[in-house]
């Protein structure tokens, strides 16, 4: 059966998975791009990168643990999840819908992706096989909808960490993968919090560790 996945998320030491005061000249929030530099190094997010036609440093990017993990996160997926603050910084009604995501005209997904909101949206096709799909149901519509646009693959959960807290809770997480930097943010947007993941059936199925970062993997029992 295919599995709702959670990849590459980058948590700080004390539990958040992006700072406060988020925006778009900010979208990690104050301090929160430092839990994701674990990456930036890496083959995998420079090919991304250079695909989009975005610089992302020169050299054809390091191997070893950290991109390992950065590509298992792309291999088997046919769907993506994501939160309507990771798609954009703009609140209430989508008003002319002139925002059509961070990414520019060609979106790394190359998938369909549903979007959760409250506001109704026509879906948004972009190039490179990109569909965003805007759901107001809730996350079980989303999580059903993924899976069927999936077409037997996987599905990946992109976040953010309120949108990850709600599938957990719902015991719809398969598998996730948290990259836990040196970081303290103090605030922002916690992951973990008011959930007791052993009580939803949730254990630690792999440990690594790199220089950058410490890559723990969480998976639900059977």
């Amino acid at each position: 059966m295919p599995l709702l996945r959670v990849h590459c998320f980058g948590l700080s030491v004390d539990g958040f998975g992006a700072g406060p005061r988020q925006s778009l000249s900010d979208p990690m929030g104050a301090g929160g791009m430092a839990l994701h530099e674990w990456v930036f190094p890496t083959r995998t997010f420079k090919q991304m990168h250079a695909e989009l036609g975005l610089a992302a440093g020169g050299g054809e990017g390091t191997i070893g643990a950290d991109d390992e993990f950065a590509a298992r996160g792309f291999e088997g997926i046919g769907a993506w999840i994501i939160g309507r603050n990771m798609f954009g910084p703009i609140r209430g009604p989508w008003l002319d819908g002139s925002w059509k995501g961070w990414w520019g005209d060609n979106p790394p997904y190359h998938t369909p992706v549903f979007v959760l909101t409250n506001h109704p949206r026509e879906p948004l096709m972009m190039d490179g096989g990109t569909t965003f799909y805007f759901v107001t149901g809730g996350i079980k519509e989303a999580y059903d909808r993924a899976m069927e646009g999936a077409k037997g693959k996987d599905v990946r959960l992109g976040g953010g960490a309120n949108t990850i807290r709600q599938y957990l809770a719902a015991r719809l997480v398969d598998h996730m993968h948290l990259a836990a930097g040196p970081v303290l943010l103090g605030s922002g947007e916690h992951l973990l919090v008011g959930l007791d993941l052993p009580a939803l059936g949730y254990e630690i199925s792999h440990q690594a560790n790199s220089r950058a970062t410490a890559h723990i993997v969480i998976r639900r029992k059977v």
